[in-house]
């Protein structure tokens, strides 16, 4: 692998806005065989089998990180990626869905309010690795559920060229 880059870039229009529209969960190990784009090659351009990716809504609730870490010494580099998720209002049915999202290492696509979307934990899936179920203590105050989601990657969360059905997802909305 060559670590020379080969292009420069040049001051971004400010034409971007930050947040999180909608993340999907993709459970680990339903995805087939993927297809990456041949110029940009990290960029994910179909995936067989028709995996399911479950819609969660998040607008204005939810932030997504990526954090290159290096070890020159040891001779290492991966991306921490962590997605902070914070879902309103406690149900019995979220209750058994957050209950299984912690038990598994899914994928999880993250759709940011630009119209990208990153696949986080392509290759180890996504923990869990904090949050919390609150009933809040004031009127005011979150009833619902926020949970931290962590992955380790060889590479940055892979871009998806178009929309997630052309790319061979199968969308399914919330309720």
């Amino acid at each position: 692998m060559s670590c020379d880059i080969s292009r420069g870039r040049i001051e971004a229009c400010k034409d971007t806005v930050g947040g999180i529209n909608a993340v999907y969960f993709v459970n680990k190990g339903t995805m087939g065989a993927i297809t990456y784009d041949v110029t940009l090659t990290d960029v994910v351009t179909a995936v067989a089998d028709s995996p399911d990716a479950y819609k969660f809504e998040v607008r204005g609730t939810s932030t997504y990180t990526e954090t290159p870490t290096t070890n020159r010494g040891e001779g290492t580099a991966y991306f921490e990626q962590v997605l902070e998720l914070i879902l309103p209002k406690l149900t019995k049915e979220d209750h058994e869905t957050v209950k299984l999202l912690t038990y598994g290492f899914p994928h999880i696509i993250i759709e940011d309010n630009n119209g990208n979307h990153l696949l986080a934990g392509l290759e180890y899936g996504m923990d869990v690795t904090g949050g919390s179920i609150a009933t809040g203590g004031a009127m005011g105050e979150l009833n619902g559920y926020t949970l931290t989601f962590t992955g380790m990657e060889k590479v940055p969360a892979n871009f998806i060229e178009g929309d997630l059905q052309s790319a061979g997802f199968t969308v399914v909305e919330g309720s």
